[in-house]
């Protein structure tokens, strides 16, 4: 049997998987990921990771190398990383691909993570067998990837898919972790979600979006608009996106897509709001695979043929 280790590479958590035929993981391991270490420590814990998987594998499995989904942009053509937050310090410039090549002795590819995340949706989970994929994914941060008869579209720059950094008019004013204002991420985050629901409740001690949803599950009124208002505002640039790039089909993950029925019908509705009546079908469905996304994804580099577009 042939396998590839697939790596969800994140700021807070390092998850790898071994992925056989057809998406399936056959085993996994994880660690957290020891940022403020510098990127060789992060390194080292992916080879560590990657090696266990390899030894567990055992003679009956050969692996066919070792995809990686890392928090930054990736630069397509060398597999460094070009950009990344303060969640990773000193992430940008680090050589992942050329490194884990030479530690694991194996073909290495390095993705974004939330292309990753996307591309293992659009193979193997709920955008399985349509040729256009858009996946939005909004927790933390908001963002996603459109995936082309299985190839993700990365763009010039290795930076498509920031769908939180679109103009939202619930977003007026508001200010955005780029440095600008009014974009999608400063209302639809979870982060903003809890701002929102701290301003119009005058309650400070609330930091955790989970804590927003349970209160809005249990009547509080500032808590229900706060979630409904991330979610239309999702809903609208959603609704937008598909008039603009006409996907097969939807999905949408990230830890607000379990934010319950409320956020889901506002999301909806506002997306139907949007939508040119023609695409008035198009379906938006929750992603399928969970945690796994990613690393199935990320396998998914190796084991597919054509994952990504060629570097320009």
């Amino acid at each position: 049997m042939r396998a590839a280790i697939g790596v969800d590479l994140g700021g807070t958590k390092i998850a790898a998987g071994l992925v056989g035929e057809g998406g399936v993981v056959l085993g996994r391991a994880s660690a957290p990921t020891p940022a403020v270490h510098g990127p060789g420590a992060v390194l080292d814990t992916v080879v560590r990771l990657a090696r266990s998987l390899a030894e567990r594998a055992g003679t009956e499995i050969v692996l066919s190398g070792c995809g990686v989904g890392s928090a930054g942009v990736i630069d397509r053509a060398s597999g460094a990383v070009a950009s990344a937050t303060d969640s990773l310090p000193g992430w940008t410039g680090t050589p992942v691909r050329d490194a884990l090549a030479a530690e694991l002795g194996l073909p290495v590819s390095v993705v974004n993570d939330v292309h990753a995340h996307a591309l293992g949706e659009a193979l193997h989970g709920a955008g399985a067998g349509a040729p256009t994929v858009l996946m939005i994914a909004a927790g933390t941060g908001v963002g996603g990837a459109i995936v082309i008869d299985g190839r993700v579209h990365s763009g010039r720059r290795g930076v498509s898919g920031h769908f939180g950094h679109v103009p939202s008019a619930e977003a007026a004013g508001r200010p955005c972790t780029c440095g600008r204002t009014g974009h999608l991420e400063a209302v639809a985050s979870g982060p903003a979600m809890c701002a929102v629901y701290r301003e119009s409740s005058g309650d400070p001690s609330v930091t955790d979006g989970r804590v927003v949803v349970q209160r809005a599950e249990a009547g509080d009124v500032h808590a229900e608009a706060s979630v409904a208002l991330a979610g239309r505002a999702l809903g609208r640039t959603i609704g937008g996106l598909v008039n603009a790039l006409d996907p097969d089909v939807v999905i949408v993950g990230g830890g607000l897509a379990s934010a319950g029925e409320g956020w889901w019908r506002a999301l909806r509705e506002a997306a139907d709001d949007e939508r040119i009546a023609l695409l008035a079908d198009t379906p938006i469905v929750g992603a399928a695979l969970g945690a796994d996304a990613a690393i199935v994804g990320a396998a998914a580099l190796i084991t597919t043929a054509t994952p990504l577009e060629e570097p320009a």
